[in-house]
């Protein structure tokens, strides 16, 4: 196999790790890992040869103009999650790596944006762009305007649902982080009834998908805007899976209405910006179309609660409790 030269953005990053070990342990290709901040980047570099870090950021994303038009494949996971900066670098900054990539040349463009600015047929969601956080309408923008590009047509856009990940390696993902904190309070959430419904995926999956995508890019008629995330699971379904997992009983369940939860808000005078009131009614943020390892016939690393539970370091049965640092 043609040996291939590998962009990486956001290495350091929580799944910016996991796509360069995968790539590093289980390719041969040229890689180019830019990160902020080399010593934050927990990978064996030094394993083999070919494998270059790039000090910088995507505000200097000038810097690397002699090297983009060389590059055959740039994973794009750098972001910017909130700040002054953020749609100078969700925005104007990526867009600029895109225009300084070689259309005839590069052979894709894996692009990392979010599911949260699609709607549940995986079509842009309008309200995302208008009251989502600087984050997401930073990524609804640029979704936007990468059609536009040049290299369009080689731009895979990849929307991650909710993001667990982490070990004493790898940076945690804020989802990841806050489930030993969550367990605790089990007692109390097994007696709640909530509508609502979600997707995840682990960020070894999603290297596993990337790795996939890189070595058989989709071809001229295949979808090129993927979803990740395991198959729906309502949050009932999930609350019944982490009892089941912990050795909890589920006696009763009170149900969680809208209208009870704004009574709530209103009784407590809750303060909440318009996103977080829109995410309150919508609720289910599900999706026609998911991709993750099984779609390709490749193993799944994280795929239940259960899953999510005992990689997160929280043990089963009557003796839970949460191992390892944090």
């Amino acid at each position: 196999m043609t040996q291939k030269r590998i962009l990486v953005t956001g290495a350091s990053g929580c799944i910016g790790h996991y796509i360069s070990e995968a790539l590093i342990k289980e390719t041969n290709d040229e890689l180019y890992l830019l990160v902020r901040n080399p010593s934050k980047l927990q990978v064996d570099t030094k394993v083999r040869p070919g494998i270059h870090i790039l000090q910088g950021d995507m505000q200097n994303i000038s810097q690397l103009s002699d090297l983009l038009p060389t590059i055959d494949v740039a994973v794009l996971t750098a972001t910017a999650w909130g700040g002054e900066q953020t749609f100078d670098i969700n925005v104007l900054k990526t867009l600029e790596l895109l225009n300084l990539l070689d259309p005839e040349r590069c052979e894709q463009v894996i692009y990392f944006s979010t599911a949260s600015v699609l709607d549940r047929h995986n079509q842009p969601l309008k309200a995302a762009g208008e009251i989502g956080t600087d984050y997401i309408r930073s990524k609804y923008e640029c979704l936007q305007k990468i059609s536009q590009l040049a290299i369009a047509s080689k731009i895979t856009t990849v929307f991650p649902t909710l993001v667990l990940g982490g070990d004493a390696k790898k940076p945690y993902s804020h989802l990841t982080s806050g489930i030993p904190e969550v367990t605790k309070y089990i007692n109390l959430i097994r007696c709640l009834q909530v509508d609502g419904s979600f997707h995840f995926i682990h960020g070894q999956d999603i290297a596993s998908v990337v790795k996939y995508l890189i070595t058989h890019p989709p071809q001229t008629d295949a979808p090129r805007k993927l979803v990740l995330g395991q198959q729906k699971l309502t949050v009932n379904q999930a609350i019944a899976e982490v009892c089941a997992y912990l050795g909890k009983n589920i006696y009763f369940r009170i149900p969680l209405s809208l209208s009870l939860a704004n009574l709530i808000i209103a009784i407590f005078r809750i303060q909440m910006a318009a996103w977080d009131r829109f995410c309150m009614n919508y609720r289910h943020f599900t999706y026609d179309t998911v991709i993750n390892p099984d779609s390709f016939d490749l193993p799944n690393y994280c795929a239940t609660m259960s899953d999510v539970l005992k990689i997160s370091g929280v043990m089963a049965g009557d003796r839970w409790q949460v191992t390892g640092d944090r």
